[in-house]
């Protein structure tokens, strides 16, 4: 079994001047992690690469420097299945349909989102669609999180871990 280590909207450093502890401590074990973007700055990566390897891409209220190295979505395929990695955009409402539509045709297990700061694990129609909320940020939501994806061959779950 795979344990994939999820995060998004970390938003460093305006939020906080360092990756809070606790972020590190709950992805201890995990084979790789992924971030959905709003990163801001970079300088907390190798933090996250001392843990597994870290696959990501940007968001709306990330750098300059972020936007010319990061992809706005990838593909990171896992034993049996295909995950898909987007931020988002515009308002969290509705915003779950508006994602699905760039993953049209790519035939994807699992669609990996933020931008809402709003936990999400929502199977629709054969596809896992999951938000593991912000660790460090408050808006749009009460508490931070962060989300574990299991993978097992063909089959793929996800778990939400307030911190």
């Amino acid at each position: 079994m795979i344990k994939i280590g999820v995060i998004s909207d970390t938003h460093l450093p305006s939020r906080s001047p360092i990756l809070p502890p606790i972020i590190l401590e709950k992805l201890q074990g995990v084979q790789m992690i992924l971030h959905a973007g709003d990163w801001e700055e970079l300088f907390f990566l190798p933090e996250l690469e001392k843990i597994a390897p870290v696959y990501g891409v940007q968001g709306n209220m990330d750098s300059l420097e972020i936007k010319r190295k990061l992809p706005i979505k990838r593909f990171i395929n896992v034993e049996n299945i295909k995950i898909g990695l987007i931020h988002g955009s515009g308002s969290p409402f509705g915003i779950k349909e508006r994602i699905k539509k760039e993953f049209i045709g790519d035939n994807v297990n699992v669609i990996v989102f933020g931008h809402t700061h709003q936990s999400l694990i929502e199977w629709d129609e054969d596809i896992l669609f999951f938000n593991p909320g912000s660790p460090t940020d408050k808006f749009f939501t009460t508490k931070n999180s962060i989300g574990i994806l299991y993978i097992d061959k063909d089959k793929v779950w996800g778990e939400i871990i307030e911190l």
